[in-house]
């Protein structure tokens, strides 16, 4: 079976956000244009990786083309997104692996997120060698979602998708560990509940 690309160049809209309540919130990256729409679900830690290592690929263009290439320092206000998902999200797949690229040529971000496959390894070198293996594999490989950014669109994602990442629940000031509602089993305390 051949793989399947959802391939946004470039979206009308590329945006991280979530479903359901502080807590028990599922991520999602989506991108829609001409009115199809792809949403992929992650993990938090994946998103927060992914808006991160954004800005760091556009600092590292600038710093490298002596503020020659088209990235602004900051998301310009003109770009960005504050609206939800659109409705209804549908996953696609949940991510797996994750892949940046610059083309300098074109100036564009590429996004590339993956589907999580289960791969029988032994070893870090092994997972190494066979996530190598499916990002290079375009004909059979896994679900992949690959979206071309500009470098504003690029800034405007990352800097909504760690807001997303911030507005989950208040962090315990003793143990960093999140805070429920209704209070948590706190480490730091030897156990006693700490309310929120």
């Amino acid at each position: 079976m051949s793989r399947q690309v959802y391939l946004y160049d470039p979206p009308d809209r590329f945006v991280a956000g979530t479903v359901g309540l502080p807590g028990r919130r599922t991520f999602f990256l989506q991108a829609s244009a001409a009115g199809r729409v792809t949403s992929v679900a992650l993990e938090k830690t994946q998103m927060a990786a992914l808006a991160e290592r954004i800005d760091e690929l556009l600092d590292e263009v600038v710093r490298r083309t002596g503020g020659n290439a088209p990235v602004p320092a900051v998301a310009p206000a003109d770009v960005t997104d504050s609206a939800p998902l659109d409705a209804p999200v549908e996953e696609e797949f949940r991510v797996g692996t994750m892949a940046l690229a610059w083309d300098g040529e074109e100036q564009r971000m590429i996004v590339e997120a993956q589907a999580l496959v289960e791969l029988d390894v032994e070893t870090d070198e092994d997972l190494a060698e066979a996530e190598e293996r499916l990002l290079q594999d375009e004909e059979n490989g896994p679900p992949m979602l690959r979206v071309r950014l500009s470098g504003a669109q690029a800034r405007a994602f990352a800097k909504r998708a760690l807001e997303v990442v911030n507005a989950g629940r208040p962090p315990c000031p003793l143990c960093s560990l999140p805070l429920d509602p209704e209070g948590h089993v706190c480490p730091r305390q030897n156990g006693y509940r700490r309310g929120a």
